[in-house]
């Protein structure tokens, strides 16, 4: 009996947490582990596979233009961050921000595509060695994640032009904002590891 009391007087989860931001805190750790484990055979991998890393013969990586670009991902998660501002105090310009996050996003995703296949074209491929691979497919899965969380910004863009979310009533572009922010918080991380 007193067990069922204690059970009455704690406070609800949903409480401290809205049950959608814990489930999305959940999914981001777990996506965490994911990069930490893809992070990890990364590292193995370089640390096995050659006294050189990259190897002679394997063109370099865009270190500038990735830069720049990495400044252009960052700008995105500013725009977002600004876009669930505006919404929170009941502002109008809610949706302009949205748009330059989604622009800002898709600027990076296109210009990393622009530079895989330059990459290709001087011969570094997902086959050419193990630098190549390990590039490719540790690259590969954040621009997976930057195109997933486009899909799930133009999902908020729509639902912001239909009036959908209110000052008291947002969680939906929350949400988004704590998948974004990991996505673009996690590129410093794997540009300075695989860039330099």
């Amino acid at each position: 009996m007193a067990l069922d009391t204690d059970i009455r007087r704690a406070p609800a989860l949903n409480a401290v947490m809205p049950s959608g931001e814990l489930g999305m805190l959940l999914f981001i750790l777990m996506e965490i582990m994911f990069f930490g484990g893809l992070i990890s055979a990364f590292l193995v991998l370089r640390a096995a596979g050659a006294a050189e890393w990259p190897p002679a013969g394997q063109p370099r990586l865009p270190v500038g233009v990735t830069g720049v670009n990495t400044f252009v991902l960052l700008l995105s998660g500013a725009a977002i961050g600004r876009a669930v501002a505006v919404v929170r105090n009941g502002g109008r310009s809610t949706a302009r921000w949205l748009v330059a996050a989604v622009l800002l996003g898709a600027t990076f995703l296109m210009v990393q595509g622009v530079e895989w296949v330059r990459l290709v074209g001087f011969g570094l491929t997902m086959t050419s060695s193990l630098y190549g691979a390990t590039f490719y497919v540790l690259i590969g899965v954040h621009g997976c994640h930057v195109a997933g969380g486009l899909v799930g910004l133009l999902v908020g863009l729509v639902r912001v032009r239909r009036g959908a979310y209110t000052p008291s009533d947002h969680e939906g572009l929350r949400l988004c904002r704590m998948y974004w922010w990991f996505v673009v918080g996690i590129w410093p991380a794997l540009y300075g590891l695989v860039y330099f």
